[in-house]
């Protein structure tokens, strides 16, 4: 089946769906389903090394594109944070492990960083050995723990002289030193890492750091620079697939795939074709930009379409999207084990024309508006809505589209809530049942998801924001040198989903909400009463040697004065 036919039917299934039920919701979505995940379907929580490794400059590692974004004091972050510390991971992965286990979690998603392993982004300027050791040692750690190790290889902390020697993603030569670094990996890890995915969220990356200029390294290249970067990372990931399936697969026997972030785009009048179009539009500007070349061999039809009328219009001879030649379509396609799908909420779409003499731009090249029901609950950063049932049907579209590959969802999480009491985070346990249960349902529809990464273990540096939005299971005091970690209340109930391997039934799962909201109560009371126990400690600490000093020097008075009246 032709990927456009089945980008039709699916939209065809959908009107189906959507007769006959409520303005948002089919009559199955609005029910829970209670049942168990397949066997062997494994659970996890994730991060990213920048984001939560700190020690930036620690043990030989060079600095990234977002060392300098950060450091830049140019208004790049918000309250000019930087992740120089971050959560200090580098130096608490006992401590972290351990959180790993008390979550029951079968695996952990982490990033390595690329300026730690290689300073200067190039193997042939050296490699730090200190930063192989800190890896092997981590990977280690985890095995001996029972939770198995998926590696990203590359989450948007690029080394800083690729960038400045070579322009980074605009530049093709980042691809071969991309594929260096991944062979380097391979070569150190591969023996105990059977999971590698080369990139996280790429589209982000590249629309972030080269279109609007919102994350390193900065750049504002409108319309041009982000499909450039996204170009080259495709190509990056094919060499490091071929490397992987050349070189270490009969002997490692592990998967390569890539992670694709993408949100579910729902026709804002399902009966209207041009709405319809404007939603598949979104979501293959979205997920088909690097997910059709991976498994088609080039980008989706509509993308080359849009985009080149636009460019001709705006007096250019090529395309602003470039183009794959018949040798590298051939050589990109089929380069992934396994889909990683990152997801977080929905939008409604529809269909709105943009002039091309506005220039260029990759939301005008959509042609499409994004728009939100005020009914969704709102979480606590202003993008994110909880929508459950559009995670189903972004698992089931991705089902069909791609030839029903394997799938791993990478990353799923909400954010903190604004005045919330900081432990008790009903709210992310309303999601994480919601969103866990419409991946339940996709599965019962037949999507092949093998494993679910939710996002993220700890409270983190969110990149622009800082550390205004927080993610985790286990709450940071990021005002503390040594950054303690305590648990919220949805550890205990994301647990309790683990455990069970799904939803048993109703009774019992009530029963996890309200001993999970017992739980973060008792650790709000501990954390509340911490500055005073803290006080406590440190008067102790001060009072007792002097106290027993005062004692002894009595005591040694005393003495004195009874061996003189003796005497």
């Amino acid at each position: 089946m032709k990927p456009v036919r089945a980008v039709t039917l699916w939209w065809v299934l959908l009107l189906v769906s959507r007769l006959g039920a409520t303005m948002t919701e089919s009559l199955e979505e609005a029910s829970f389903y209670y049942g168990t995940f397949p066997l062997g379907f494994t659970w996890g929580v994730g991060s990213s090394a920048f984001q939560t490794e700190g020690a930036w400059d620690q043990d030989g590692k060079g600095p990234s594109i977002w060392d300098a974004f950060t450091h830049s004091r140019k208004g790049n972050v918000l309250g000019e944070e930087t992740a120089d510390v971050a959560c200090n991971g580098y130096y608490k992965v006992q401590e972290d492990v351990a959180l790993l286990r008390e979550l029951h979690v079968s695996h952990y998603r982490f990033s390595l960083s690329w300026p730690r392993l290689l300073p200067t982004g190039v193997r042939a300027d050296g490699v730090n050995k200190k930063g192989i050791q800190f890896y092997s040692d981590f990977i280690d750690a985890l095995l001996n723990s029972n939770i198995t190790p998926i590696v990203t290889l590359h989450h948007w902390d690029l080394p800083q002289l690729l960038q400045v020697n070579y322009g980074g993603w605009q530049n093709v030569s980042t691809a071969n030193y991309f594929s260096d670094y991944a062979s380097l990996c391979f070569e150190a890890f591969g023996d105990r890492v059977k999971h590698w995915v080369t990139f996280s969220d790429p589209r982000t990356m590249a629309e972030k750091g080269y279109e609007t200029g919102h994350h390193a390294p900065g750049l504002k290249l409108h319309g041009t620079g982000l499909y450039k970067a996204a170009h080259h990372v495709i190509k990056a990931h094919a060499q490091a697939w071929h490397s992987y399936n050349n070189t270490w697969r009969s002997k490692q026997q592990g998967l390569v795939g890539i992670s694709l972030n993408c949100d579910w785009g729902e026709p804002v009048d399902i009966t209207n074709p041009k709405d319809i179009e404007a939603a598949e539009r979104y979501l293959q500007f979205c997920l088909g930009w690097f997910a059709n070349p991976i498994y088609t061999g080039d980008y989706p039809q509509v993308m080359k379409d849009h985009i080149g009328r636009k460019s001709a219009e705006q007096g250019l001879d090529m395309s602003r999207l470039p183009a794959f030649s018949l040798q590298e379509k051939s050589y990109i396609k089929g380069t992934s084990d396994f889909l990683g799908l990152g997801h977080f909420t929905t939008r409604y779409i529809t269909e709105r024309n943009y002039p091309s003499r506005q220039g260029p731009s990759y939301q005008n090249d959509r042609d499409l508006v994004e728009l939100v029901d005020p009914n969704w609950p709102d979480l606590g950063s202003k993008w994110l809505h909880s929508v459950p049932w559009g995670f189903r049907r972004l698992l089931n579209f991705a089902q069909t589209q791609y030839g029903n590959p394997p799938i791993y969802v990478t990353e799923n999480g909400a954010s903190q809530k604004l005045h919330c009491t900081q432990l008790c985070d009903e709210w992310r346990i309303q999601y994480l049942k919601g969103y866990t249960n419409e991946m339940l349902k996709a599965i019962k529809d037949g999507a092949n998801i093998k494993g679910y990464t939710s996002w993220s273990l700890l409270d983190k540096f969110e990149w622009e924001r800082g550390y205004s939005d927080r993610y985790g299971f286990y709450y940071v005091d990021f005002n503390k040198k040594n950054r303690p970690r305590y648990p919220k209340a949805s550890v205990e109930y994301y647990k309790k989903i683990i455990t069970a391997n799904g939803f048993p039934n109703p009774q019992e799962v009530e029963s996890w909400y309200l001993k999970a909201l017992e739980t973060c109560s008792i650790n709000n009371q501990m954390l509340a009463a911490e500055p005073f126990l803290s006080y406590m400690q440190i008067m102790t600490e001060i009072m007792v040697p002097t106290v027993c000093t005062l004692c002894i020097l009595i005591a040694a008075v005393l003495l004195m004065l009874l061996l003189r009246s003796l005497s």
